[in-house]
């Protein structure tokens, strides 16, 4: 898994610096101290809200979810484009619009 945390930091070089922190089983990314992503089983999940959700919904990504108790929990991050992992300019845009929808998150 490390190994995988540390290409993620490569893949955002153009977004800028991520650090990445253990969490429940997986890891969460944070840029500028604000955690914008997470890697649960090997897969990268970003941070969505009403106006970027629908960039994902449009390539058929779905959230993350995770049972509790029987119950399925749905959180507000959804699996990134796969693409993003070959070109560092197109993570750099998916990046930014998590942080922005994560910054935006903490207004509320």
């Amino acid at each position: 898994m490390q190994e995988y945390i540390e290409h993620l930091q490569e893949v955002f070089a153009l977004f800028g610096p991520v650090s990445a922190r253990r969490m429940f089983g997986g890891y969460g990314l944070y840029h500028d101290g604000v955690m914008f992503g997470l890697v649960a089983d090997s897969t990268l999940y970003l941070k969505v809200d009403a106006i970027n959700k629908p960039d994902f919904e449009r390539k058929g990504l779905g959230p993350f979810e995770f049972n509790k108790s029987g119950k399925l929990i749905k959180m507000s991050y959804y699996q990134a484009p796969e693409e993003i992992m070959d070109d560092l300019e197109l993570a750099a845009q998916w990046a930014r619009s998590a942080h922005e929808a994560a910054l935006r998150s903490r207004l509320k």
